[in-house]
């Protein structure tokens, strides 16, 4: 989330864009799923330029309510199936990451039903836009979610990627602070430091790269 439709906008661009970098600075088949990640991250942004619009009066109900189920089916199932799977086919599919790969399937699932079967709302609260998804047992699916997209790559044998996963994780843990206290939403900078932090990996020369501690991919 960011703190207004325009930001939505300016960021979703950038964030985009830069996607379209990581692309085309992939060099091996392993790193294309991570390097796509900025893609619908960007996708995001766009899309939450419609919710803001339509909490503010100024969209149609009906593309204000599809935009919120693409937003929803965005942050939640598509993102826990393709980071964990990303940072596992990036390290060669490695036995000791493929439980994370396997988590994220089992999270997405009631994730992706709870979204389809709606409602999804989402009200503006001062800079910030606070999002209602009936989630059955969210707490334990929020847990699940943070091991799933997190836990592969604090693990991972890459240590740019972890170095990313860390990144990720204190970056989340500000973002939830300062949407707590209604005072901005701080999700689309997180977008563009994952962003930044993919196009620097995919980048950089192939003889830092860490060797997969098992398997490998093309």
């Amino acid at each position: 989330m960011c703190w207004s439709a325009e930001a939505d906008l300016v960021t979703g661009t950038v964030v985009t864009g830069l996607g379209v970098a990581c692309l085309s600075g992939v060099r091996r088949l392993r790193q294309l799923p991570l390097a796509a990640l900025p893609l619908p991250l960007g996708v995001h942004q766009l899309v939450e330029a419609a919710v803001w619009l339509g909490g503010e009066g100024r969209a149609v109900p009906r593309v204000a309510q599809a935009a919120r189920m693409v937003w929803a089916l965005i942050a939640m199932p598509v993102l826990v199936i393709l980071v964990p799977f990303g940072a596992w086919y990036a390290a060669g599919r490695p036995r000791r990451l493929l439980p994370f790969v396997l988590l994220g399937v089992a999270t997405a699932v009631p994730l992706a039903v709870a979204v389809l079967a709606g409602p999804v709302s989402a009200e503006v609260h001062g800079h910030t836009l606070s999002y209602a998804v009936g989630i059955p047992l969210a707490p334990l699916l929020l847990v699940a979610y943070l091991l799933a997209t997190l836990g592969p790559l604090l693990l991972h044998p890459d240590p740019a990627l972890r170095q990313l996963g860390w990144a990720m994780a204190a970056a989340a843990l500000l973002c939830t602070v300062l949407w707590r206290t209604a005072f901005a939403s701080t999700w689309c900078a997180l977008a563009a430091l994952v962003s930044v932090l993919l196009l620097r990996w995919v980048r950089q020369p192939a003889v830092h790269r860490a060797t997969p501690d098992c398997g490998s991919a093309p």
